[in-house]
């Protein structure tokens, strides 16, 4: 591992699919080293996939496949800062068409239950308005949103 801080997840076993998936969605993310226990371990056997490194976005990660003792709750998330409309819909689509699911505001969880904010840089701006009744406008907008509408954003910001 070549960062000092780095990110551990927890998994149930599948922290390698996970990681392979995030690789395959983000730029700049990445698999690195795998390592397998050396011996049995409360949720797995000698040979079981231990720990995965891998990069979401140039951030370190290491999933930990510790079992099924704790899972992921919204406490935690990544947010995910997009360019526009059809990046926010392919990482959306690629998030909760893959067996995850929608929240609120821009907000879903992954099929392994980690959350993700895929939050356009256009929403960030209009919350941001120094005009604080078009933030306004464009916040009470986003709170009807499952996935970021930008133009939606961009029409309530302008009243």
């Amino acid at each position: 591992m070549v960062s000092k801080n780095t990110i551990c997840l927890w998994y149930d076993g599948t922290a390698l699919e996970a990681a392979q998936f995030y690789a395959r969605t983000f730029s700049d993310s990445a698999v690195g080293t795998i390592l397998r226990a050396p011996g049995d371990y409360p949720s797995g056997k000698e040979g079981d996939v231990l720990t995965v490194e891998f990069t979401v976005i140039g951030i370190p990660c290491l999933g930990l496949n510790g079992g099924p003792e704790f899972t992921h709750n919204e406490a935690f998330s990544f947010q995910i800062a997009t360019d526009d409309q059809a990046e926010t819909d392919r990482l959306w689509s690629a998030i909760v068409g893959n067996g995850g699911q929608e929240s609120a505001c821009g907000w879903c969880k992954d099929k392994w239950g980690l959350s993700w904010q895929i939050t356009p840089r256009a929403l960030t701006a209009a919350i941001a308005d120094p005009d604080r009744a078009a933030a306004k406008r464009a916040f009470e907008a986003m709170m009807q949103m499952r996935k970021i509408d930008i133009a939606a954003i961009e029409t309530a910001r302008r009243g």
